[in-house]
This record gives structure tokens, sequence and C-alpha cells, in this order.
């Protein structure tokens, strides 16, 4: 499959649906966190959404895609920290996150899979 906009991967459409869910779970956090664990979370889901978008901008350069890629994958695994947090605080029940909380483990292994594989991804250097 060829993939023309960074909106086409796969790896992009799973983190943007699982930001979206991360939005809709911390909606019932208390307003004393909202400018801190419902903040971050949100914060860090998105930025993986970001960084694969301009990962997907940087493909000229091999060390820029994985640079930021590597980026991307700090952020998604930031993100199942605050989820983590979410449940240990007593905001959300378990169930409730541990799809979410698997959704980025899934991103996680194919951004990683980028990560150790960038040549397929990358422009034609001729």
């Amino acid at each position: 499959m060829v993939y023309r906009v960074h909106t086409d991967l796969p790896v992009y459409q799973a983190a943007f649906s699982a930001a979206r869910d991360v939005f809709l779970l911390s909606q019932s956090f208390p307003k004393e966190e909202t400018y801190s664990l419902t903040d971050q979370l949100r914060r860090s889901s998105r930025s993986v959404c970001a960084n694969l978008a301009e990962a997907w901008r940087r493909r000229r350069f091999e060390k820029h895609f994985v640079s930021t890629l590597n980026i991307a994958e700090g952020e998604a695994a930031e993100t199942q920290v605050w989820l983590q947090f979410t449940v240990e605080c007593g905001y959300r029940l378990p169930e409730d996150v541990r799809p979410i909380y698997e959704s980025y483990d899934g991103i996680l292994s194919q951004i990683v899979g980028l990560i150790r594989n960038p040549e397929p991804w990358l422009f034609n250097k001729s």
C-alpha cells in the first residue's frame, strides 16, 4: 500500500483514535486535576499524533525521521504512565483504562518497528 500522507498510516490512525479515547476518558476527571493529570494526559496523547505527522515530513533525512519517531515513542510511553495514575488515583476503574493502555502497547510496537527499519519509509536518495 502507498501512504501519501501521515493520516494514511495505520500507526497514526491508531494514535489519533487513542488520543480521542483519552480525551473522552479524561472528561470526568476532577477539576483539581485540570492543570495536572488531565492536561498532561491529553497533551502526551496528542503529541504522539503530532510527532508522527512531523516524522512523516522528515523522511528525507533518516536521522531526523528516527529522532522524531523516538519522541513519539516517548510520548506514547508517557501517556501510559498518566493512564496508570488515572487508575491509582481512583479516577477511573482499571477496566475503563485497560483498552486504551493496551492500544498504546500496539502503537509503541508500531513506532518501534518504524525506528528499527526506517529505510522503506525514506524518500529515495537518487
